[in-house]
């Protein structure tokens, strides 16, 4: 039986930075995401953290046909289910526990739960899950503590959110058990509330030329 985690990282692999994004007015989700997709990350994850997540999601779903719309920030099964309803394709959340894990268990949208402690990690393998969201990834140990990880968990790879930015995430992405990174400077606050696509498709393109891992 295949791992849980291989229609993830089919979705992922081939994208070195995962946009975080935070949408605060639905309107602008669209052109966001197209703006992301023409700089070459058209994989984005849409934070459950203002009120108009969920209508945005279901924007890019149904008029962004190059996007492929996560949805972040998912806490319990009741936000996985909408969210799903709404079309993300995948779901992310900061942790992992029991309830999560049978609502992933239930459904054929993969989920990429968050981890960072050994306990964790291997709580998510047991389950059938060999990609996890690290965060916060700098404030947990950043790459070193995945570096470490590597040899005694060699099958589980991650995706590190948390304090990445432009500066380290090649870093990162050098390391034989990370698939990609989360960030948020492809697509920040000002940037967004401004609706300067222009800028956020050029900051895309400079990220999604980042060092793949491995």
């Amino acid at each position: 039986m295949p791992n849980k985690s291989d229609k993830l990282v089919a979705l992922l692999a081939g994208q070195p930075v995962i946009p975080v994004l935070r949408i605060a007015d639905a309107k602008r989700a669209v052109p966001l995401a197209r703006a992301l997709a023409r700089g070459g990350l058209p994989a984005i994850e849409i934070t459950l953290r203002t009120d108009d997540a969920v209508e945005a999601i279901r924007r890019v779903a149904g008029e962004v046909g190059e996007a492929i719309v996560g949805a972040g920030t998912i806490l319990d099964p009741a936000q996985y289910e909408a969210a799903v309803y709404a079309g993300s394709r995948f779901i992310v959340s900061p942790g992992i526990t029991k309830e999560l894990l049978k609502a992933s268990a239930d459904s054929d949208v993969p989920f990429l739960p968050g981890a960072i402690t050994p306990g964790e990690i291997m709580a998510a393998r047991q389950a059938g899950l060999n990609f996890l969201k690290f965060f916060p990834a700098e404030q947990a140990g950043g790459a070193a503590f995945l570096k470490a990880l590597a040899a005694p968990i060699a099958d589980v790879r991650f995706c590190p959110t948390g304090g990445v930015t432009p500066a380290n995430a090649s870093t990162y992405l050098g390391l034989p058990n990370v698939i990609c990174v989360g960030g948020s400077w492809v697509a920040p606050d000002d940037l967004v509330e401004k609706e300067d696509w222009g800028r956020i498709e050029e900051l895309a393109r400079e990220a999604s030329g980042l060092r793949k891992a491995g």
